[in-house]
């Protein structure tokens, strides 16, 4: 990976720019204080910026596995014309072991690999590119229309509270929760937006503020432990948040705190909603406890900003996910419609378009 400067406006709906066969990722992990991208050639460069979080939330994730696929097989074919499809197979493991939990990552790769078994004796990659595009694009439509459904739940002006980053950064464009939270403003129905900073990669203080200080929605941001506290007072009608797997069953995994969260919300009286995609509901997975559940490395919670912030011989536990039980979440809202009240009935239902 390597940094560059592209001539374009740095937005949250162009993080990931796809230009001269090539794949540049906005830099995560260095906002809101540089906005650089990352050059990714390959697949290798590809998994390396989804397992090193310069690209993070699951429908971005995917979409760039799609356009890690695209690469990997123009690289393979121009080697081996009679033996890429094999060396291909190796990229696309590579790229699956890049994130666990996300399964919008399985979900494109596997949607990539549909096209490589079909695929003739030609070259694949131009097919391939046009399917990670067309990925892309599907996404920030999508968004939009989940957006459209999740405002309409919403009875403003109100305030909301949402958690980790969901917004154009973390899609293809517009966002999921903060989708919702974008389209529900214009529409006078959301007044302001308090924003968990979301320990320990502070994606709410670092990309979701940055997100609606652009946006000119107003948003106050506040530790995590205070989300509780705030409901309290009153005056919240939603808590809104994204996710990265979603069981059969209608349980969420989404990121760290989320299940706190909703268990603050039920005793508020605050309704939860969750924003995500049809794919990152997974039929394969029977309920929340089935869903692998990715552990980084300590020293992400032992220290801030490169700093350590705890005492020498600590140790820590640091899972980047939790799962929230689908009894909690009043609303799954995706670019097909709304779950109210999901269970494993009525997803499958909305999965199959009843």
């Amino acid at each position: 990976m390597k940094e560059v400067t592209l001539d374009i406006p740095v937005t949250a709906d162009a993080a990931i720019v796809w230009h001269d066969d090539r794949l540049y990722l906005l830099d995560q992990r260095l906002l809101p204080n540089r906005e650089v991208f990352i050059e990714c050639t390959d697949a290798g460069s590809t998994a390396e910026a989804i397992r090193a979080m310069v690209v993070r939330g699951a429908p971005a994730i995917g979409i760039t596995a799609a356009y890690g696929v695209a690469m990997a097989a123009r690289e393979r074919f121009a080697a081996s014309p009679d033996g890429w499809r094999a060396a291909l197979t190796q990229d696309l493991q590579l790229l699956a072991d890049a994130r666990p939990t996300a399964v919008n990552l399985f979900w494109a790769i596997a949607r990539m690999r549909e096209l490589v078994d079909a695929a003739d004796s030609g070259d694949p990659s131009p097919r391939l590119r046009a399917e990670a595009r067309a990925i892309h694009a599907r996404d920030r439509d999508d968004n939009r229309r989940m957006g459209d459904y999740g405002a309409a739940l919403i009875d403003g002006p109100t305030a909301v509270i949402t958690h980790c980053n969901t917004g154009g950064l973390a899609t293809g464009g517009w966002g999921t929760a903060l989708g919702v939270i974008r389209s529900a403003h214009a529409q006078g129905r959301v007044s302001e937006v308090f924003a968990d900073e979301t320990r320990p990669w502070l994606q709410g203080a670092r990309l979701t503020a940055w997100e609606l200080v652009r946006d000119h929605i107003p948003v106050r941001l506040m530790a995590d432990g205070a989300a509780a506290a705030r409901m309290a007072r009153g005056g919240i009608g939603w808590v809104i948040v994204g996710s990265d797997r979603i069981a059969a069953n209608g349980d969420v995994a989404n990121k760290i705190g989320t299940y706190g969260l909703a268990v603050a919300a039920r005793h508020h009286g605050v309704r939860f909603m969750v924003a995500a995609p049809t794919s990152t509901i997974d039929p394969d997975t029977a309920d929340g406890g089935a869903i692998p559940i990715e552990e980084r490395p300590e020293h992400e919670v032992l220290q801030c900003a490169g700093q350590r912030t705890a005492a020498q011989g600590t140790g820590a536990w640091n899972p980047v996910f939790d799962v929230t039980p689908a009894e909690l979440v009043d609303a799954i809202v995706t670019e097909r419609g709304v779950i109210e009240r999901p269970n494993a009935a009525r997803v499958a239902a909305h999965l199959s378009g009843e």
